[in-house]
Parts: C-alpha cells; structure tokens; sequence
C-alpha cells in the first residue's frame, strides 16, 4: 500500500486523485484559480496517462452541459469552476441536481464581480447553495483529496451532485504535504460505476430524463430531491467512516498537544474543550489560521474564561443542523466567520446557524465579514474576533485589518 507523502501543489494533488478515481469524461473551461487542475488533467490525458476523454469546451455553460450529457448516459463524469463561470453554469447546475446526475464538480471559490477580482472569498458557490448539491469544504490538500474520492461514492450511491469547495489561491496555488491514493487503493473503496437501468439514457431500456412536470407533479419532485438531499447527512457520515477505514489519510496532528477534546464525522469537526463558553465556527482554509491563534493561546483557551472551540463545518448542504446544535448547545457567545455575505443581511454561514439556534440556544451569535477578495485574514483578525465575540450585535461585522 503507497502511503507516500508528496509536498504538492493543491490543484496538482486534485488533478492527480482525479486522474486516479479514472472518470470516464472530463470536461471544463480554464478560470482563475481552477486553471491548474484542468490543466494538468488535459497533460494527463495528452502525455497518455490516463484514458478519459477529455473534452474542450467554448464556455463553462458548454461543459457543464457537456457533463451532464455524459453523466446522463450513465458514465462517471467530472468537472472544475471558479467564480464567474460558475454562475454562467448556474442554469445547468440546477438541472444536474433536478436530474439527479452523479457528477462530482471542483469550485476553486473566488469572488465574483464587480469590481472584478480573481482573489479568494467565498461568494461564488453561496450563490448556488439552493441548487440541490451537496457542498462540500476542505481546509487544506488531503481534506481536499479525500473528499473528491467520498464525493464519487456518496454521489453515485445516492444519484445527488456533488460540488467540493477549496479556497481560490489558498490551496489551489499553494504547496503542502498530501498523501495521493493510488487508483488500486481507491478502487477497494470506489468500485466502477453502474448505474442502475432507467437511470440513464439506454436505446434497449428507454427513459426519458429532464421532462416537463406539471403543477400536479413538480413540487412532489423537488420535495423527494429536498428529503433526499436532507437523508444524505447519514450516508456522508457513514461513507467518511468506511473511507478512513479503508484508504489510510494523513493526519495533521501538529495542534494534538495543546487540544484536549476533538469531534469528526465527515460533516463537521470540533477541537476545544467540552462545553466551552465560546465558540469560533468557520468553513475552508480559514480554519487553518484559526487553529494556529487559539492554540497559540495558552493554556488552550484563548484568553477565554471558561475556554474556547473550534467548530469547522465541511459539509455545508444539506446543512448538519443537529450535528451543530449538539456542540453548540451550551455556548455563551457564538462568532461566525465567514468568507461571503448575504447582500444586505448578514455572513451567510452565519444566517444558517441563527435559523437552527432560535429557540433552542441562548448564546449571542456575531456573524463576522473576513477575507472578502482575497484579504488576508491574519492572526491579528482572528484575535480581534475572539475579544468582540461577547458584543451582541444583529448585523455583520466586518473585520479586515
């Protein structure tokens, strides 16, 4: 078994796991900060390592119709976005989950326009939430890889998308130790993909998929896509089991010192101590940095009487609601940063969190505005969240020096 450890760069260590999970068809259109991934899976198919048919397409419209072409003939298929060529998909997203195709989709999140800017927030896929995929968000490169290859199995076994965020720049450009499973241990937990008959377009067994629902049927359909979607939470949590179990992923365990009490089942991951009177909650790469302020604080509690946790959310939706509310239940005051803001409202995280707490939780929770367009969230920031978490405050603070 190669349990190798590589120091690479995020997109490579993606296009590489790609390449070894072995889609069938490949399609995309190169954006920045995604451009990596698609490149070195065309280099790929063009030096012969690999046997997908990776086609060219005018537009990011044009190849996640093409996608979801392929997919919908019954073939493991697979794409990668950022920004604005996410939103022109925007239209063919929502037909993917409305089909109830299995494809697997990279967002290297980058904000979107205007002014223009190719730098890392995480506007973009919140734009998309409601479409009907599961969302995934990883923190650094081996999250990352892993959850490519969980996203095939939990797509595929449940006929919903499956989109994996990774922060733009952060971790598609930079350089980290991976671990990349060979496509004979990724086989042991993925098999080839067969979809079943009448889910696919077939000439010897006819469907017909995307057709017109009328009033007396569309809103039991996208009740049955809703429910589903809400199910899935158990089979994530299960799949992130039987995948630690079967393919052997690096730990990072450089904070195991300092932290007394951890939670991870594939849908979240919490570190602190039990019952803390504060909580940090965050999603991506941010987590990282946040990690690295608290632990920094001796002796483990951020300068928080009472301690501090750290709560990441990997899986955005369907959103854990009661995964959350048992971690969070106990808290004083709850900041929430987040990397995108509702337009007029509040962090978009940090709206998700006040719906499931009302009623249940009695913590203040501050929803926080960091590293719009690529900002720096430092060290200093999360310092300064930490100070202000106890401020009650209905609207969105913005914090970016």
């Amino acid at each position: 078994m190669n349990n190798k450890q590589q120091i690479l760069e995020g997109s490579n260590a993606i296009a590489q796991v790609i390449k070894n999970i072995k889609p069938a068809v490949i399609s995309a259109y190169p954006i920045t900060p995604q451009t990596h991934i698609v490149e070195d899976l065309a280099k790929f198919k063009a030096d012969g390592q690999a046997d997908y048919e990776y086609v060219r397409a005018e537009s990011e419209f044009a190849a996640a119709s093409i996608v979801l072409g392929a997919s919908a003939t019954g073939v493991r298929s697979y794409s990668a976005t950022s920004s604005q060529g996410l939103l022109l998909m925007a239209e063919v997203i929502y037909n993917i989950a409305g089909m109830r195709l299995p494809i697997v989709m990279t967002c290297a999140n980058r904000a979107i326009s205007a002014p223009i800017n190719i730098w890392n927030d995480q506007q973009d896929v919140m734009a998309v939430r409601d479409a009907g995929w599961i969302l995934l968000f990883a923190e650094n490169h081996q999250e990352a890889v892993n959850q490519h290859i969980m996203a095939f199995k939990i797509s595929e076994k449940l006929k919903l998308p499956v989109m994996v965020n990774v922060d733009g720049f952060i971790m598609t450009h930079t350089y980290e130790p991976v671990i990349i499973p060979t496509t004979e241990q990724i086989k042991k937990y993925l098999p080839d993909y067969k979809p079943a008959n009448g889910q696919y377009l077939d000439t010897t067994n006819p469907a017909t998929l995307g057709a017109l629902a009328t009033p007396a049927h569309y809103m039991e359909i996208r009740q049955e896509l809703h429910e589903d979607l809400v199910a899935s939470l158990k089979t994530i949590e299960k799949e992130y089991k039987k995948f630690n179990k079967t393919i052997p992923s690096l730990k990072i365990k450089n904070l195991e010192s300092i932290l007394n009490d951890t939670n991870d089942n594939g849908l979240l991951e919490y570190i602190g101590p039990k019952n803390p009177d504060t909580i940090l909650i965050a999603m991506g790469s941010v987590i990282g940095t946040i990690k690295e302020t608290v632990g920094n604080c001796p002796p483990y509690k951020g300068g928080i009487k009472g301690g501090l946790g750290i709560l990441k959310i990997k899986c955005f939706r369907p959103f854990p609601t009661d995964e959350i509310l048992k971690i969070i239940k106990s808290a004083k005051n709850i900041a929430v940063i987040d990397k995108s803001i509702s337009l007029g409202a509040i962090g978009t995280l940090a709206s998700e969190i006040k719906t499931i707490a009302q009623g249940k939780i009695n913590a203040n929770i501050s929803s926080f505005i960091v590293g719009l367009g690529g900002r720096d969230i430092t060290k200093e920031i999360i310092k300064k969240i930490i100070k202000q978490a106890n401020k009650k405050s209905d609207k969105a603070i913005f914090v970016g020096k």
